[in-house]
This record gives C-alpha cells, structure tokens and sequence, in this order.
C-alpha cells in the first residue's frame, strides 16, 4: 500500500505541474480528493491494513495529502496573478529609439540645396573607376606622386588595355570628363558628390572620405565666376562672419590653380591642432586645363570652365557652433557623441 500512495502522489504531482488553467486543477483536485477520488479511496482501505501498519500509511497518507495541497494552492495563486494582470488594448505603445539621418548625409543634402539654388545639377559618377578617368584624362602624367600605390587604392583585376588600371576613385574629379561626354555639348554646371578613396588617415585625413565636385564650362567663365560662386557656398554654408581666402597652387588639371581656405570654427582662426595657423584648407579650384577639356570633347578655343573639389568632412568640420577637433570623430560609433547631434 506504501508504494500505491507514493505512485498516487507523483501523479498527482505532476499533473498539477502541467495544468493550465484554474478548472483544471479543480478537476485535479476532485480526481483525487473527490467522494470517490484516489486519495479518499486509499484512505477508506487503510482499515484492510495489518494493524501494526496503519499508523505509518496513515503518516504516509498525510504527508503525501499535504505535499498535493500546497502544490495545488500555489498553482491556484499563479492563475490568479495571470488573471489580475490588466491590460488595455487603446494605451499608445511605448515609443521605439528612433536615430537620425549621419551628418555627412545632412551635410551633403545641405551642400546639394546650396548649389541647386545658383541652377548646379546634382551627378554621381562611379566610386570604382578607370586610371584613365582618375588621372589620364585629367592632365596626370605617368609619374605623377597620385598614381603612386602609397597614394592610391589600386584594385586587383586584369588592366584593361584602353582605360588602364582600375582604381578606388581618389577624387570626384574623375566625373569632369564623363560629365563633359554625357553633355556633348556646353553648358555645364555640375555639382557631383560622391565618396572618395586615398591612402591617408590621420587627424584631418580618413581612408575613406566625402567629397563635392563642382564643374561648370560656358563660354566667357572666367575666375570672378569661380570667386563668386565659392563665396557664395561659404557664406551660405558657414555664415557671413566666416572668411575665405585663395591660395596659388598648382593641380594638372586647372591652370591658374587655386587651394580655398577657410578661418578655423574650431579655434576661431586662432591656431590649434586641427588648422595648425587660423586657417584650414576645404580643397582646390581654378579653371579647366585645356587639355581636360578636349579629353571631355570640349574646344578650348571657344568655351572656358572653371572646378573645385571640396571635402565633404573638413566642410562639416568648419561649420559654425560643432567644434569637432578630429575628423575620425564623425565615423564614431559612440552612441554618447552621435546623440549629440
């Protein structure tokens, strides 16, 4: 009988484990301590027992009744917190953390709208480029420092006999001559963004970088049009408090050339790590070379151009009120520093 009431009891047990619901472990309860459950009937057969046995089946009977007991009202309780738990169906939800557009893809949507007002078209050429597009249509001789591997990206596919070499675009300027080409004819005033690829990285350089390229070729362009048109972006852009100044320099693909700076919003044009003397270089411009414009199918004898390359993060940088001392700052996956903006 000892071995009937311990079966009964992990029966008992365990189905009171899988219950799912309060009328199921009703119906427990009476199986098994009903008028005619299993526990009642072994009770009602202790007297069939040997009488130095009784007392301890009765002991046993106890302790197995109590065990099933208090399983049964703890399962009881557990419906009941499920049952208590409230829930109305027309409370709005809890609000998702919701990001922001990058800043690099703000600044060019704002660099994009400056331009598009003063009638530039918006371009895009491809980020894997040909060295012809990169360089040799831009005036670059073979020896030139940028066609040098320490300077480039070169990818690993077959050359290809007319085009050359096949690179990770260094500059937007490759998209001069194939915007020429797509044209056919002047005038042309392009405004071309895109990524750009070189071998640099340190505070003011990232392997990977923005940059916006501006191209426009009619005839009569002449370099009050490029100085007009560059003060225009900076005052729109950076504020009028903000200055400007050219610089002579030399780039094989404008002649005269120039590099723009602009006074440092870190420091104020004072000096610090990021301008090094007040001032900071966004990139160069000047007027086309001839020869760009007869590798775009141009003639240099009746239409003249002029073309800037800026960077897309050194203009970020310089805007007025961010003071970021680093440009690697702004490829940051710090949630604490991105938030911020």
């Amino acid at each position: 009988m000892q071995e009937d009431i311990l079966n009964t009891k992990n029966q008992a047990l365990a189905q009171l484990m899988s219950a799912e619901s309060v009328n199921e472990l009703e119906q427990i309860r009476i199986d098994y301590f009903g008028r005619s459950g299993k526990f009642t009937n072994l009770i009602k057969d202790i007297k069939k027992a040997p009488p130095e046995e009784r007392k301890h089946i009765g002991q046993t009977l106890n302790e197995a009744k109590k065990s099933i007991e208090t399983l049964l009202e703890g399962q009881k309780n557990s419906f009941k917190e499920v049952a208590r738990e409230w829930f109305d169906p027309t409370i709005p939800g809890e609000k998702p953390d919701v990001g922001h557009i990058h800043l690099i893809t703000l600044t060019i949507e704002k660099i994009s709208e400056i331009f598009t007002r003063i009638g530039f078209e918006r371009a895009r050429y491809p980020e894997v480029e040909s060295d012809y597009f990169a360089f040799e249509a831009l005036n670059m001789p073979k020896n030139h420092p940028a066609r040098d591997e320490w300077e480039t990206f070169f990818v690993d596919v077959p050359e290809n006999p007319k085009s050359g070499k096949t690179v990770l675009t260094p500059h937007t300027s490759s998209g001069q001559v194939r915007e020429m080409l797509r044209v056919g004819k002047p005038p042309v005033r392009m405004i071309n963004i895109a990524k750009c690829y070189r071998r640099q990285s340190d505070i003011s350089h990232v392997p990977m970088f923005h940059q916006f390229e501006g191209l426009v070729i009619d005839k009569g362009i002449s370099i009050v049009n490029l100085k007009g048109t560059l003060d225009y972006f900076a005052k729109a852009f950076f504020g009028k408090d903000r200055v400007t100044r050219l610089r002579p320099y030399h780039f094989q693909f404008t002649e005269p050339s120039f590099e723009i700076d602009i006074s440092c919003g870190v420091c104020g044009g004072k000096g610090c790590k990021v301008c090094k003397a007040g001032w900071l270089e966004l990139g160069g411009a000047g007027m086309v070379h001839p020869n760009v414009l007869k590798a775009g199918r141009v003639d240099p004898k009746i239409y003249s151009g002029f073309a800037f390359g800026w960077g897309v993060e050194r203009v970020l940088m310089m805007r007025e009120g961010l003071g970021i001392p680093d440009v690697r700052m702004i490829y940051s996956t710090d949630l604490r520093y991105l938030s911020q903006f």
